[in-house]
């Protein structure tokens, strides 16, 4: 360019710290839904996420904010990746938000807790609420003064081989993700009241439980007030006397479907008596209460640990 057309180094140099801000931001951002999209999915469903959305949402929003973060880096591509990072910014706010009183006080589910060596950690989450909006729109203001202050992007198609390579880093990360998932694996399906019914889609809750146990009536007595989220499917599973889990239901109120098959789901769910509860995600076991932590004097512990998994309302 022209030394006439060329900017004030004053504003060349806001258009780099800005660009190193942003990339700095999105690229933590990006590459922690990467790395663990699973962990991201579940803090998209506290985020009224449906729930079938989360996890393609979490591998989504890791190409974009990976390929945006590096785009704003490079000076050629500069103004494309501060374009692409305000779009992502007012999608977020704007979603954030419109559900706002829903969604105040919750955590963002922007940035992870980081884990440093020597036991130390800095815990990076935002909760919803005026500071939320505060920062984002600093992000916003840094990607604008990065994008205005940069050359004119050119070079579409080198843009494009950055994006289509983050895709595949997002993609192998994503198959090393379900490779090393761990947790016992669920049988793939079970008979509920007659049907037959996947336990690899969605959230699922095992509830072991014997209809003759004052523990399991008194557990079952004190859930069935809770309100559970709608996405999850809440199965009640008797280890014994098949015949008393209709009694059960109706003297203890809780009135939730009920398999038979106990044999199936005890190969794999080791457990001397009940009650038991066992979280499932997509198939694989993520949390669980034994007998020693449901308490039939005092139900606020267990409660507090099903309000803990995420399944309550």
């Amino acid at each position: 360019m022209p030394h006439s057309m060329e900017l004030p180094a004053w504003k060349s140099l806001a258009s780099h710290t800005g660009a190193i801000f942003i990339a700095g931001v999105f690229l933590l951002a990006g590459i922690y839904k990467a790395v663990d999209p699973y962990k991201f999915a579940a803090l998209a469903d506290n985020l009224l996420v449906p729930y079938a959305l989360t996890l393609p949402l979490a591998l989504l929003l890791a190409v974009l904010e990976t390929t945006s973060g590096i785009l704003i880096l490079i000076p050629r591509f500069r103004q494309w990746g501060a374009i692409l990072a305000g779009v992502l910014l007012l999608g977020f706010m704007g979603y954030v938000g419109w559900n706002y009183v829903a969604l105040q006080g919750r955590d963002c589910s922007c940035f992870p807790e980081l884990t440093l060596p020597f036991g130390l950690s800095i815990d990076l989450r935002r909760k919803v609420g005026p500071g939320f909006f505060y920062g984002d729109a600093v992000f916003l203001a840094a990607a604008a003064i990065a994008g205005l202050w940069a050359k004119v992007s050119r070079g579409l198609r080198n843009a494009a081989v950055i994006a289509g390579a983050v895709a595949v880093f997002v993609g192998v990360s994503f198959g090393v993700a379900y490779a090393g998932r761990t947790g016992l694996q669920a049988p793939d399906s079970i008979t509920v009241d007659g049907k037959v019914t996947s336990l690899q889609e969605g959230r699922v809750i095992l509830f072991f439980f014997d209809p003759q146990c004052g523990t399991c009536f008194a557990v079952g007595q004190s859930m069935a007030p809770l309100k559970f989220r709608s996405d999850i499917k809440f199965v009640a599973v008797p280890t014994r006397v098949p015949e008393g889990a209709p009694s059960y239901m109706n003297d203890s109120k809780l009135m939730k479907p009920i398999s038979p098959d106990v044999a199936k789901l005890r190969e794999v769910f080791k457990f001397d008596y009940p009650p038991v509860l066992v979280l499932l995600d997509r198939g694989r076991q993520v949390g669980g209460i034994t007998i020693s932590e449901f308490d039939e004097v005092n139900p606020e512990h267990h409660i507090k640990l099903l309000q803990d998994m995420g399944v309550l309302e």
